[in-house]
């Protein structure tokens, strides 16, 4: 299951980014995930939980946006997005498509935190 390694990773990058910002507690984080990642969102998510115990990311809840495969076509000269993974032709003139434009992603988006700054209070 490479996905645990991934959660491993992905926890690893966002702790660096909160002791980075001085966060205490990251609540959410977003990741983009190509449908062409070959990750299973499920075994992530389950990964996530078992990488961050422990962390300032214990609980928190690890939201996954996919990412739809986009293709450049040469022929019609524009990129197209492409309803099946297993099909690399122009939906507009069903020429082949090399060139995958997005689809293949793991990216840590944005990371959502608690803000425990103390209140200045005024005297």
């Amino acid at each position: 299951m490479h996905e645990l390694s991934i959660a491993h990773s992905l926890v690893e990058i966002a702790e660096e980014a909160a002791a980075k910002a001085g966060v205490a507690r990251v609540t959410v984080v977003h990741l983009r995930l190509g449908v062409l990642a070959g990750v299973v969102q499920d075994a992530l998510l389950f990964g996530f939980d078992v990488a961050s115990a422990g962390t300032r990311l214990e609980g928190a809840r690890l939201e996954i946006e996919e990412v739809p495969l986009q293709v450049y076509c040469e022929t019609c000269n524009t990129v197209v997005a492409l309803p099946d993974v297993r099909y690399f032709r122009c939906p507009q003139c069903g020429a082949a498509c090399r060139r995958i434009v997005t689809g293949q992603e793991i990216e840590l988006a944005a990371l959502e935190y608690e803000d425990d700054t103390p209140e200045a209070t005024a005297l």
